[in-house]
């Protein structure tokens, strides 16, 4: 990548980073406390579980923060027609990005068809309204498995390839990123999500191809790109 463009892009980090807060005992003061940061440290999105979309939307009225929320989270093993629903019910409380995790059995059974119109479902269900990225849990696939899964993301009318949910055995790494890019190129961007802490782990990933970041560790990030 271009040196100047990559300065470009971590200069402005903060607009790379979905601010995120996604465990099962999060809070509504845990989310409100979340979109106040992302308001101070101008995020590009918080991505909060579905029901607290309507709080993030009332929390974040009147800027350009991208409400994000999950769709299939964290197993990708609901049904299809249910991953759809959920999503247009998202949308109307006010997600403008849908995080779906693909059904990671039904590909590492070779079930390439349904993986896609799985996906293809909430594509369909979102099409104008939101940005969809395809969570692939990386950490639960081998190099094949992740190659394909891009390619069926892609064919499927994706915006977006994201390595992980957060819950799986591993995040987000250099190596993924690489080869996601190197298959999607410039057709799709790329979310690196899970366990990226801190300012130069984001950079590496950014230099790598992300083109978002999922963290929970956002403000961390932004303050040590301070120092």
């Amino acid at each position: 990548m271009d040196e100047r463009l990559i300065n470009i892009m971590v200069n402005s980090i903060e607009k790379y980073i979905d601010h995120t807060k996604l465990a099962a005992n999060t809070t509504a003061d845990e989310i409100r406390i979340l979109c106040h940061e992302a308001i101070e440290y101008n995020f590009a999105a918080v991505c909060v579980n579905p029901a607290f979309v309507d709080l993030a939307d009332k929390e974040l009225k009147n800027t350009d923060i991208k409400i994000c929320t999950v769709i299939g989270f964290p197993l990708g093993a609901t049904i299809s027609s249910v991953k759809a629903y959920e999503a247009k019910a998202a949308i109307e409380a006010g997600a403008k990005e849908i995080d779906m995790v693909i059904n990671i059995g039904a590909l590492k059974s070779c079930q390439y068809t349904f993986v896609e119109r799985d996906i293809n479902a909430v594509v369909n269900t979102c099409s104008g309204q939101a940005i969809i990225k395809v969570i692939i849990e990386t950490c639960y696939l081998s190099y094949e498995e992740k190659i394909k899964a891009c390619k069926i993301a892609m064919s499927a009318g994706a915006d977006y390839v994201k390595t992980s949910t957060g819950f799986g055995t591993y995040g987000a790494n250099i190596r993924d990123i690489s080869l996601m890019k190197s298959i999607v190129g410039n057709n799709l961007g790329i979310k690196a999500s899970g366990g990226i802490k801190d300012y130069q782990t984001a950079v590496m990933m950014i230099e790598a191809g992300a083109t978002r970041i999922g963290t929970s560790s956002g403000v961390q990030i932004v303050n040590s790109k301070k120092k």
